[in-house]
């Protein structure tokens, strides 16, 4: 067995404690962020609305590589997504976009996801966007809410070609 070949059989080795991908998840999930992600770009430069943010690559690693995670489903996907915004535009409007700001924003944006069970990783990330880039009301729906709803929706549709991946687990 040549070097490459056992590196590469110790970085598949099985880890109880990591996820497990067989080639076709791992090749079902590159093509479905790979277009899911575009179309959001495509649609972000041919409309010339902001339909994409930074923390949609997050979100994209949710919903096509663990689509079964709590965390990944579409009341959190959009639950989440939404929350850091509406808390990054409220603090903004309130105090600007200084340091502690920035800190405010992501750690009631947590405490909110926590109280309404929307609990979404890349939503303290769309706070923190919020803050960095002085947010305005407009953020709440472009990009977070509709790009949000086109990544579920593009989950969504996926998941109908591929054998035993539903998605989502659940609505609501």
């Amino acid at each position: 067995m040549t070097a490459f070949n056992q590196g590469m059989m110790r970085l598949y080795r099985r880890s109880p404690y990591q996820p497990q991908f067989n080639l076709q998840a791992i090749l079902t999930s590159y093509l479905c962020s790979f277009v899911g992600i575009a179309a959001l770009a495509y649609l972000t430069t041919g409309t010339g609305y902001p339909l994409i943010a930074a923390p949609f690559g997050a979100t994209a690693v949710l919903v096509f590589a663990v689509s079964d995670s709590p965390l990944a489903q579409p009341r959190n996907v959009i639950g989440g997504n939404l929350m850091g915004a509406l808390v990054s535009v409220a603090l903004v409007s309130w105090f600007g976009s200084d340091p502690w700001v920035m800190a405010l924003a992501v750690a009631t944006t947590i405490k909110v996801m926590q109280l309404t069970h929307t609990v979404h990783p890349p939503g303290g990330a769309v706070a923190l966007v919020g803050v960095m880039s002085g947010a305005t009301s407009e953020f709440v729906l472009t990009p977070v809410l509709v790009g949000s709803i086109l990544l579920v929706l593009c989950t969504v549709v996926f998941s109908h070609w591929i054998p035993g991946r539903p998605y989502p687990k659940h609505w609501i």
